[in-house]
């Protein structure tokens, strides 16, 4: 028997539906009831679209209004108890508190000094795996207690049965839970938390059968990492467990080979063991070797982390020998999650009709995969004018003149050796620094963007519509740069930026002026909660034909005498956040936008632009999940950065911003980037991210984020002077930089006021304590 399923859908909507309904309801113009309904259509209308294309199951549990992870914080039951909720806040209230944190009673009062009003800290949040997508981190300790409450899950279950479907829910798994969460206790092993949290997982998974769920798979994906021998060990003692509960699980990995562990998967008391074809496809005879033949074994062959169109004659190849063979049940699904990709392509109007061709979002993956069911079962002449469609695009992909370009790739191969390094090191060019821009002890800036308002998202959309003339729209944004100058300097901060009121997105907007790129209407992608991207579609060679960032920032230098810093995306941040091109190393793409950054970076240097700024947050999402292959990737994404950053003169100040991952393991090539100065995240952790940073004596500046800008909570004085105390510890004062966790676009203007107004003054603060401690020597 052959079955196709996924592993899970997207949420947001077509229209970015879910997005639009969660930002009404924190607005306080939508009731909870109604949010619900929005979500209770988007379910129904994902259902729907399964079972049309043929899926024998519809999956259940991948729904989240943030992210599946905070799910699962409630379903268990382990919501920290430092949030400190009560009996009359709803589940909906405490999981948004959970994400978003609780604001403070006074956001823009004159005694925000005061500490009387802290709010709630959000939960802790980072990349899941080596994806885009964001998570909040469970918080354990040993006090730690399981409840379940799995009334919104099988609420969910029950309308997907009341409209006819046959259901498969979807969990993450105990040990992956239990793994990407944290705890700050000393001594504590997360892992001790498992006997105490496998009763609720069989608790539940008694209720779902009851309830008539037929499957339920069990998301493992830590078993695709290098796991310590005692997480390894407890898989066995774990699925024991859980087959105490007599329902079907379908074990998934993802994202990674299984390598060692892959014979432990196989034996494990499952009864179906999903592996990611794409990623592990060199696996795939040895899993079919292993896994018994009363065992379900589940395929993931079509990609479910790209939009580019299956090739379904090498698919057909790889799923034949495997449909022949086995006595056992072949299930053919996604990879992954089809989260990571588009809801659909196929008529966006953004995207000329030959590119549209070559691409495929999750509405035509479902399609790609009922197609390679049928011809398992039925011969390849039952879907014969399908193969010759997908045969003639992959013909015309190969043979287009869009997709390569000799100049680029020219200039890829005479690269001089030396094209990736400064000319002096780092302390050279710290006193060169100095000396030019004179700035205080910590010194005071932004990651780059401020509030993005309803004026200038509709300036920018009557732009594109046509609606409005470009000297009004530039007209229009050089205003909103003139006030966010202005703002700055009221506040005091030391290094400003022009506010990025241009821009639509950190990797679209750069993608959209050079060579290579395509762009969607439509194709939205979830990174957490209401926060959408539309990556770009990196078909084909990069180049840059014109500057791009330049005008805006010299306009902006030209308004003030305090410097400005060029924003710029870095080439790995910007590969890493397209849907990348598939027919050349992932290295060779990044060097190709390396070399248009970097021409940008000249040219804002010779504008007079001093201070320039190339964001990389996405290069360790780029690490490969087994250590093994860390040092290639990182050698190829460290040179790709010092390319785009390395034409310029001593006394040019090169900055760059990462955020929301852990980064402690991969300081050296951090520090290999060799950027003047850096900025993290490091607020929702307490400064705890920073350690690493000083224990591995890091040598150059550093900005560690001093405030949460995902939440509405604004930092007191205290709160920032506390925190930076802290940094100082580990990192010497005359290296350390003053700055939030991120950019600013998504908050409104008075609480960014009222935070930046604090994050100035604990700065001022520090600069007096530093004074007197100098004196008192």
């Amino acid at each position: 028997m052959i079955r196709i399923h996924t592993l899970g859908y997207p949420r947001v909507g077509l229209q970015r539906e879910l997005k639009f309904a969660l930002e009404r309801h924190w607005r306080g113009e939508s009731s909870e009831a109604e949010l619900e309904a929005v979500a209770a259509e988007l379910h129904a209308r994902h259902w729907h679209e399964q079972r049309e294309a043929g899926l024998d199951f519809i999956t259940v549990g991948d729904f989240a209004f943030y992210d599946h992870v905070a799910n699962h914080i409630q379903l268990f039951g382990c919501e920290p108890a430092r949030f400190g909720f009560d009996e009359g806040e709803s589940p909906l209230a405490r999981y948004f508190t959970l994400a978003r944190g609780v604001a403070n009673e006074h956001a823009d009062a004159s005694c925000c000094g005061s500490s009387q009003h802290i709010g709630k800290p959000a939960l802790e949040m980072t990349k899941w795996f080596d994806t885009n997508y964001h998570y909040l981190v469970p918080e354990f300790d040993a006090s730690t207690c399981f409840a379940l409450a799995p009334e919104r899950l099988l609420a969910e279950v029950a309308q997907a049965q009341a409209l006819g479907h046959k259901t498969k829910v979807a969990l993450v798994g105990p040990l992956t839970f239990l793994w990407l969460g944290k705890s700050k206790q000393e001594g504590f092993d997360r892992l001790d938390l498992l006997d105490t949290l496998l009763p609720a997982y069989v608790q539940l998974l008694v209720q779902l059968k009851a309830a008539g769920v037929e499957w339920v798979q069990v998301d493992e994906p830590i078993l695709g990492l290098d796991l310590p021998g005692a997480w390894l060990l407890a898989f066995e003692r774990a699925y024991h467990t859980l087959a105490t509960a007599g329902l079907p699980l379908l074990l998934a990995t993802y994202f990674s080979p299984l390598e060692g562990q892959l014979s432990v998967a196989c034996k494990l008391p499952v009864a179906g063991l999903h592996v990611d074809g794409v990623r592990a496809a060199h696996e795939l005879q040895s899993v079919a070797d292993w896994l018994p033949d009363n065992k379900v074994l589940s395929v993931g062959i079509v990609d479910g982390r790209n939009i580019w169109r299956t090739d379904l004659d090498r698919a057909l190849a790889c799923l034949t020998p495997l449909a022949e063979r086995r006595r056992g049940e072949l299930w053919i699904a996604p990879s992954c999650s089809l989260l990571h990709v588009p809801l659909s392509l196929r008529e966006d109007a953004a995207i000329d009709v030959e590119l549209r061709d070559w691409l495929a979002g999750a509405r035509e993956k479902l399609d790609e995969l009922r197609i390679l069911r049928n011809a398992l079962l039925g011969g390849e002449g039952s879907v014969y004018r399908e193969l010759c469609a997908a045969r003639a695009a992959f013909e015309a992909r190969a043979t287009s003149p869009r997709v390569r370009k000799r100049a680029v790739q020219a200039r890829v191969t005479q690269l001089p050796a030396d094209a990736d390094r400064r000319s002096r090191p780092f302390a050279v060019r710290q006193a060169a620094q100095a000396e030019r821009f004179k700035l205080p002890l910590y010194p005071t800036t932004t990651i780059g963007s401020f509030p993005q308002t309803a004026a200038i998202r509709a300036a920018r959309a009557a732009f594109k519509r046509g609606d409005l003339a470009r000297e009004r729209y530039e007209a229009a944004m050089r205003a909103e740069i003139e006030q966010a100058v202005r703002e700055q300097e009221a506040l005091d901060i030391d290094v400003l930026v022009h506010g990025e009121a241009e821009r639509n997105d950190m990797v679209e907007y750069f993608g959209e002026q050079l060579d290579g790129f395509a762009f969607t209407a439509n194709g939205w992608v979830q990174s957490y909660g209401s926060r959408c991207v539309k990556p770009p579609v990196l078909f084909g060679d990069v180049a840059r034909p014109a500057a791009m960032t330049v005008a805006w920032t010299a306009y902006a230098q030209g308004l003030t005498g305090r410097p400005v810093k060029g924003m710029l995306t870095g080439p790995v941040t910007i590969l890493q956040w397209s849907f990348v091109r598939d027919d050349q190393p992932r290295q060779d793409t990044a060097l190709q936008i390396a070399l248009a950054i970097r021409d940008e970076v000249c040219d804002l240097e010779t504008a007079g632009i001093g201070i320039i700024q190339i964001d990389e947050p996405a290069i360790r999402e780029g690490l490969p999940l087994r250590r093994a292959l860390w040092r290639d990737y990182l050698g190829w994404a460290a040179r790709a950065f010092r390319i785009s950053a390395s034409g310029i003169a001593d006394t040019a100040q090169l900055h760059t911003h990462m955020c929301y991952a852990e980064f402690n393991d991969i300081l050296p090539a951090i520090a290999a980037m060799d950027a003047d100065v850096i900025t993290i995240e490091t607020s929702r952790s307490d400064m705890e991210l920073l350690r690493g940073f000083g224990d591995f004596a890091y040598p150059n500046g550093i900005g560690p984020g001093v405030y949460d800008i995902h939440s509405p909570r604004v930092p007191s004085v205290d709160d920032i002077a506390r925190l930076m105390r802290k940094a100082a510890e580990v990192i010497p004062a005359a290296n350390l930089w003053v700055n939030p966790d991120c950019g600013l676009k998504t908050r409104a203007w008075p609480e960014t006021r009222a935070a930046l107004r604090n994050m100035v003054e604990a700065a001022k603060v520090l600069r007096a304590e530093n004074a007197l401690q100098g004196k008192a020597a």
